[in-house]
């Protein structure tokens, strides 16, 4: 839509995932599964699914779990992220569908947009945005839309 906005990606940087926890943001084109917001956040999302994160809401990133890399509800008896942050980073958060169909145990987890904790701070993995950037980009999120993620030089993320 002619914007540019910076993001942060993992810091890894952008490539072939190989594991989790290897802090790579994988190299591709992704669609967005679904958005997540706190309560406290107003934000609206068009053309996904937007979903309220509660309390016990939560990912898991255990490849040992049956649930690996979806949605669970906390505590959970495999390792899990909380989405229900004492930050602002979750309050309004994208999950793409990496590694999701199927799912590859051990592949990685997770690859959300989320708010950035500053600029050019590495993520884990995700592609992080300032918080009203990212507002921006799912209030105009269409079943075509596109994230793409390359790494050719300088190294890019494009919303489509």
């Amino acid at each position: 839509m002619g914007r540019f906005m910076p993001c942060a990606v993992g810091r890894g940087g952008i490539g072939a995932k190989r594991a989790e926890g290897d802090g790579i943001t994988p190299e591709g084109v992704r669609r967005i599964e679904v958005a997540l917001r706190r309560a406290r956040c107003g934000a609206r999302a068009r053309g996904v699914a937007l979903r309220v994160i509660g309390p016990f809401d939560g990912w898991s990133d255990d490849p040992t779990d049956p649930a690996y890399n979806g949605p669970v509800r906390r505590p959970h008896g495999f390792s899990c992220e909380a989405l229900h942050r004492p930050d602002r980073v979750y309050d309004l958060v994208a999950a793409l569908d990496w590694n999701r169909d199927p799912v590859e145990p051990g592949r990685g987890s997770a690859i959300f947009l989320h708010a950035w904790r500053g600029p050019r701070r590495p993520t884990a993995g995700c592609v992080a945005f300032a918080p009203r950037d990212l507002a921006w980009i799912l209030a105009r999120w269409t079943p075509r839309s596109r994230v793409l993620i390359g790494r050719a030089a300088p190294a890019f993320i494009q919303v489509c």
